[in-house]
């Protein structure tokens, strides 16, 4: 889902082996960055040592199977490697498989994996255990909303040897290596898997750099380093094990006492630095910040189209012309974020600016907007009727939204209600609103959706993700929008691997999802950690902007 909760303002391809020519796409991903903080204080790394982490939400679960939550693969990517690597100028290499290649018809690829891997289980990496993740992320008992959606076009695995993975797609798919190299569909050792949901989700198995010791739920993880780890992935700074003997993840929601515990050197990373304190972070010579945008869909609230009064394009222009995001922005993050652009992060992959200010603030057309459908205003700020239905707009709050994102909801309730809509921001617990979103019962939900690939905009936008599909009905098509037109135009993009074609099947499908405003957008995902003058070589890995510790020290 990644996701529906909006904690924080934060949340080349050239195969050794492949035929295809990827250069293209490689020089746009290479606008994302590297994505790498080197520490000003930083000397000689040093072996040993306890690392603290902390972040503002814990996951559900430890598995980035199941649902998938950014948190979840916040920190699976500490102990989980991935079946491929992107590096900072968007190629694919190796990393468990050494090589591979795709059939001319796009629907089957061959893995040659590595033979020297062992799971921290004592199990070894072999072809099976491809087969397991990959139909451990397809099984609906998994409840995988993220991983499962995207490889909807997985329908099995062939292990011809223990070392070579042959997986069958229904169709072909651009996008596949992209989204291997994601921790998300981080791989797991086999026999974990075949372990009870719960069980599983407490102490996941994988080959990385850590593994999990133990969970103290709403306080911490514990991560202990992985003394055989000897394959990590070419990006990385070092090989062998990694330089930390233990992490410790603590889980700190309120902003400024996670920010006074990295002032005060109590914890040595956190993430999601507070907008309001990055400033004085900036001004603090014991503390570094990096913040890097990340490539998906940004963060907005989805208009529910199949029902009124969002099931009319006017209506739904105008509760996005009425909202007044660039002000409420200022307002509630300092200018420390900016407005997205258009349904990709402009970081992604074939995002096109030709749908930016689509959406612009313009409260005299969004009153015209709502004329034209027969809304009618008996006075300046009065809600608006028609045939006697009030213009009401519910809006479920999660409990687990952060007061910066409700205060800037306030603020659209405002601005809306300035052209007659009545909106109701209501406040609930996660439980009430994960039925809610599974059962359509919105106007408009939160979301965001965190990914190194433009085919986001099929698993947002795309009538086959109506269904459900994570923890609850939980649904990634959550305008529920259906286009046939579009859907062509997306599939279209995976069928060729040609990158001028991709651009341009892009920027139509993108064209029509601005056309059709099916979101508010608000800003762009984005990491931002804050680091401890202690702490030295933290990452952020190239795919997504997750924070990697394997090459990360502590000063003694």
């Amino acid at each position: 889902m990644n996701n529906p909760l909006l904690a924080s303002a934060n949340a080349g391809l050239a195969g050794k082996s492949s035929p295809f020519k990827y250069t293209g796409l490689a020089l746009v991903l290479g606008v994302l960055g590297v994505g790498v903080w080197h520490s000003a204080h930083a000397d000689q790394p040093v072996n040993g040592g306890t690392l603290i982490y902390a972040t503002d939400r814990e996951p559900s679960c430890l598995d980035p199977h199941v649902d998938g939550d950014m948190p979840q693969v916040f920190i699976a990517q500490q102990f989980l490697d991935s079946l491929v690597s992107m590096d900072e100028k968007g190629h694919i290499g190796p990393w468990l498989a050494k090589s591979w290649q795709v059939s001319p018809d796009g629907k089957t690829w061959t893995f040659h994996l590595r033979n020297d891997v062992t799971f921290t289980n004592g199990e070894k990496f072999t072809s099976q255990a491809v087969k397991a993740n990959l139909d451990h992320m397809r099984n609906p008992a998994t409840q995988s909303s993220t991983a499962g959606g995207y490889i909807q076009q997985y329908l099995s695995t062939d292990t011809p040897d223990d070392y070579t993975a042959v997986v069958h797609l229904s169709s072909p798919y651009a996008a596949f290596l992209e989204v291997l190299a994601q921790g998300f569909l981080g791989i797991e050792a086999p026999s974990a898997l075949k372990r009870s949901r719960d069980e599983n989700c407490q102490s996941p198995v994988g080959s990385g750099p850590f593994k999990v010791v133990s969970w103290d739920h709403q306080n911490q993880v514990v991560l202990a380093r992985n003394p055989n780890y000897n394959w990590a992935p070419p990006y990385a700074h070092h090989q062998g094990p990694a330089r930390l003997e233990k992490v410790i993840w603590r889980f700190i929601p309120e902003p400024s006492v996670r920010f006074a515990a990295l002032r005060s050197g109590k914890v040595d990373v956190i993430e999601a630095l507070p907008p309001e304190s990055e400033a004085s972070a900036r001004k603090n010579h014991d503390l570094s910040v990096v913040i890097k945008d990340r490539p998906g869909n940004p963060t907005n609230g989805e208009l529910n189209t199949r029902r009124a009064p969002f099931n009319d394009v006017r209506v739904r222009e105008a509760f996005v012309r009425s909202a007044d995001i660039d002000g409420a922005l200022a307002s509630i993050y300092f200018n420390t974020l900016k407005r997205a652009s258009g349904p990709l992060s402009s970081v992604t992959p074939f995002y096109s600016a030709a749908s930016a200010h689509t959406d612009d603030y313009d409260p005299v057309r969004a009153a015209k907007l709502l004329d034209e459908a027969g809304w009618r205003q008996a006075s300046a700020g009065a809600v608006r009727q028609r045939n006697g239905q009030s213009l009401t707009v519910h809006i479920p709050i999660r409990a687990t939204t952060s007061n910066a994102e409700r205060t800037l909801w306030e603020q659209v309730q405002a601005t809306a209600g300035q052209v007659g809509f009545d909106v109701q921001l209501e406040p609930m617990g996660d439980t009430e609103a994960s039925e809610r979103q599974g059962n359509w019962n919105y106007d408009v939900t939160l979301d965001y959706w965190n990914t190194n690939t433009a085919d986001v905009l099929r698993i947002v936008f795309g009538s086959a993700f109506l269904g459900a599909a994570g923890s609850g009905g939980y649904h990634q098509n959550g305008s529920g929008f259906n286009n046939p037109q579009f859907d062509h135009l997306v599939a279209a993009a995976l069928e060729t691997q040609d990158p001028s074609q991709r651009a341009d099947l892009y920027a139509q499908a993108q064209k029509i999802v601005a056309d059709n405003y099916l979101q508010l957008r608000t800003y762009p995902q984005s990491t931002r950690l804050g680091v401890y003058k202690r702490a030295h070589d933290v990452w952020l890995e190239p795919s997504l902007s997750v924070t990697t510790l394997y090459d990360a020290w502590v000063s003694p």
